[in-house]
């Protein structure tokens, strides 16, 4: 299916009354963002771009990849903010990106003020992709790791 441009939609609203909006959701439903596909299409985006495969990033991020991909696709909602962080992490996503990421999944963005933020910014800053590494790194400062601990 083709996509119709975002400035292309903006035009069309600028002109729609009120009780136009119905006819206008009819008709552009299939360009309009769904928020429970948005964040599984935005991390294809990126991880297409950098030509990555997911069942890499599930293994990397240390899920099975049936879990991996319903926690991707938001079949199964995740709390566990450090999984989304993972993904990123495994994808070598930037600062912003992993920030969108979070977001788009409904986390707090990483945030300068939290010490264990700090670190994990810090790292993805400097391009330190390695979950062991960024372990030490935050068990260094007396920190939560970002994998889980054994049981």
């Amino acid at each position: 299916m083709q996509k119709k441009p975002t400035d292309e939609l903006d035009a069309l609203l600028k002109d729609i009354k009120p009780d136009q909006l119905e006819q206008y959701y009819r008709e552009n439903r299939p360009y309009l963002a769904d928020d429970k596909k948005e964040f599984y299409y935005y991390m294809r985006e990126i991880l297409d771009k950098r030509s990555f495969k997911l069942k890499d990033i599930y293994s990397f991020a240390g899920v099975s990849e049936s879990y991996g991909g319903q926690v991707m696709r938001m079949e199964k909602h995740t709390a566990d903010r450090d999984l989304i962080l993972r993904f990123c992490i495994a994808g070598h996503f930037n600062w912003d990106e992993t920030n969108r990421a979070l977001k788009l999944y409904g986390f707090s963005e990483l945030y300068s003020k939290d010490p264990r933020d700090a670190c994990i910014i810090v790292a993805i800053n400097n391009r330190i992709f390695d979950l062991g590494e960024l372990d030490k790194r935050l068990s260094g400062y007396g920190l939560k790791t970002i994998t889980p601990e054994e049981q």
